[in-house]
């Protein structure tokens, strides 16, 4: 959840201090070098900037279909003043056109749960359309698995978000990764968080018949 900072645009989103750190730790492992970092729903961008920061060898371009999401990323980086963060693109996941052709990397946390599901089948073939192959796509967030929740914390956060927009809640895995695998990305990481999260890494397969 985002809140206004009355000083400016940019929103303070209070989750990200508590897991920000662990997402660094994987992105740190399963992203390239060097390249350009596609960021699908960056939110208030405090994960770009942190990211950014970190790994300077990265070029990192946010998105989020929101307006006011969008002015928080271009606040949030202009106050960090680092360097390797682009302007945020008006990107709806859902979309069959996004406006960016091809990326080194794409990385999407906790966007999932709080879309329909047609954001997932979405991010899945712009994934299959924008990555090299050999490109990751990196997902962060809760999942079910083998129809389960892993606790009953997250089985209550689903309940929540499903009353809240019917469209919503916690996504199987399984129907995860086979949405993916007809975008030619396949999982090859599965990395436990905390507070019962999953980091997801998908890879884009070779292209084949070409």
């Amino acid at each position: 959840m985002l809140g206004w900072d009355l000083d400016g645009d940019a929103l303070p989103a209070p989750a990200v201090a508590r897991n920000r750190d662990a997402i660094l730790a994987v992105l740190r492992v399963v992203l390239p070098a060097t390249g350009t970092i596609l960021e699908i729903a960056s939110g208030s961008g405090e994960h770009a900037v942190h990211v950014a920061t970190a790994l300077p060898g990265l070029t990192w371009q946010p998105s989020d279909p929101e307006e006011a999401a969008r002015r928080s990323v271009a606040a949030h980086a202009r106050r960090s003043g680092v360097a390797n963060i682009l302007p945020p693109l008006d990107l709806d996941a859902a979309s069959d056109r996004w406006p960016v052709a091809c990326v080194d990397g794409i990385v999407c946390i906790n966007m999932i749960h709080i879309a329909p599901w047609a954001a997932t089948e979405g991010l899945m073939a712009g994934a299959g359309r924008t990555l090299p192959a050999g490109g990751v796509l990196v997902l962060y967030g809760p999942f079910r698995e083998g129809g389960r929740h892993g606790a009953d914390s997250n089985a209550a956060f689903d309940a929540d978000l499903r009353a809240r927009d019917p469209r919503w809640g916690v996504r199987d895995l399984e129907a995860v990764s086979r949405v993916a695998a007809t975008a030619g990305l396949e999982l090859i990481r599965r990395i436990a968080m905390p507070a019962n999260n999953l980091s997801l890494v998908y890879r884009r397969a070779a292209l084949t018949g070409n």
